[in-house]
């Protein structure tokens, strides 16, 4: 057969019934069309974690508290709240560990924050001077807490953007004037400059205090909540990390690692976690809107089916004048191909359109790669040719007698 033959063949059994194909074609548009959307948006929220995170500092590590159950576990769920982590192994890791550009330990926990008749609930830093060198933060107005401010536990205070126009107003001077935290009231010196971001541990929104005032004031305690150090490179990160771990097992009176009362990650192994996790939600949402591929998959063996019996006699006549088997199967093969490859096209307009309203709309950031669509293609034409290949073996096998008998 040749293939101007077949295309125009093909081309003729799509349009002759133009509601049918069109109803047959629905169900592959809607597959994948939701599967570009919804991988787009698991690759879009990947991206956007791993970019939030990067942006927290450079050549971060972070030691918490808390409990570790083996090598390469996450720590018990007690991290972060535990009280094992002090100021003086804060002291004690930038005296002994070598290759260590800043250390900021910080003491952190939500309170509800007053100023001029408006409260918000956010998050409130005790940290020091080096905070923002080692979490990759910038003054907008104003300026940072200082050591001396530390030494003198100075109720002073350094809002996030965010927070500033939530107690001030969009874009409001709020140097000079006060915030009440737990009843105690701290003077704002500085806002920090906008970041980007929502959600939880956003750090335009968030009030930074000395770490001493937060101990004395808020916490009642001298315990930090965590440590984060900046490496002098990323060369050096995995040295610097070891040596902590050996520092405050040391300091610890801990021999065994496994039973260490801290946890120490890096940048690397934060993003890897993210990483994995976002990817699973990728893969997870990809499956469910899978489902409607093979739903388009079985619509269009139907719609095969049905052409076989409407085309008993036509299949007959053919293989009476000399049409082979394979000649049989190969034109309903394309055809169902045909369907599919077409369909595959309005479903990736449709999956670019769905991402393009889901950022527009509901804020959520969605990444659309080559790769996704390459593979929506590849699985429109695996479908066409998995669904197809049935009703197609069936044609072929009619007799042709039988076949021309066929009312």
């Amino acid at each position: 057969m040749k293939i101007s033959d077949l295309v125009e063949e093909t081309y003729f059994s799509l349009t002759v019934n133009k509601v049918r194909t069109g109803l047959t074609m629905l169900g592959i548009v809607i597959g994948i069309g939701s599967v570009i959307g919804m991988v787009s948006i698991g690759q879009g929220a990947q991206g956007s974690i791993e970019s939030r995170i990067k942006s927290i500092g450079s050549n971060l590590i972070i030691v918490s508290p808390g409990a570790q159950r083996g090598p390469g576990v996450q720590v018990s769920s007690g991290r972060g709240s535990a009280q094992t982590l002090t100021q003086e192994d804060a002291d004690a890791i930038i005296k002994e560990v070598t290759s260590v550009k800043a250390i900021a330990p910080e003491i952190s926990r939500r309170y509800q924050i007053t100023a001029k008749g408006t409260n918000t609930n956010t998050q409130v830093v005790g940290t020091v001077s080096a905070y923002p060198a080692v979490r990759n933060i910038e003054i907008d107005t104003g300026s940072f807490i200082t050591d001396q401010q530390v030494s003198s536990l100075a109720r002073v205070a350094v809002l996030g953007p965010t927070t500033r126009d939530d107690l001030f107003g969009v874009g409001a001077e709020a140097i000079g004037q006060s915030v009440r935290i737990n009843k105690v009231d701290f003077k704002i010196i500085g806002i920090t400059k906008s970041k980007g971001g929502s959600g939880f541990g956003n750090q335009d929104d968030m009030i930074f205090v000395p770490l001493s005032t937060a101990q004395r004031f808020l916490a009642g305690d001298t315990y930090v909540t965590s440590i984060s150090i900046a490496a002098q490179d990323q060369n050096s990160m995995s040295d610097v990390q070891q040596q902590v771990s050996e520092l405050l097992l040391q300091r610890h009176k801990i021999s065994d690692p496994q039973l260490a009362d801290f946890s120490v990650l890096n940048q690397a192994d934060i993003v890897a976690t993210a990483s994995s996790v976002t990817g699973i939600f990728t893969i997870l949402l990809g499956a469910i809107a899978g489902i409607s591929l093979l739903v388009g998959g079985i619509g269009i063996m139907n719609m095969m089916l049905t052409t076989v019996t409407e085309r008993t006699r036509e299949i007959g006549l053919r293989k009476a004048i000399g049409a082979k088997k394979a000649d049989i199967t190969i034109q309903f093969i394309t055809e169902s191909v045909a369907l599919t490859f077409l369909g595959g096209v309005v479903g990736v307009l449709f999956g670019w359109l769905l991402a393009f309203f889901t950022t527009q709309f509901a804020g959520i950031a969605t990444s659309i790669s080559s790769g996704s669509v390459m593979l929506a293609f590849g699985v429109s034409a695996g479908i066409g040719i998995l669904f197809g290949y049935y009703p197609a073996r069936r044609a072929a096998s009619l007799n042709p007698i039988e076949a021309l008998r066929y009312e």
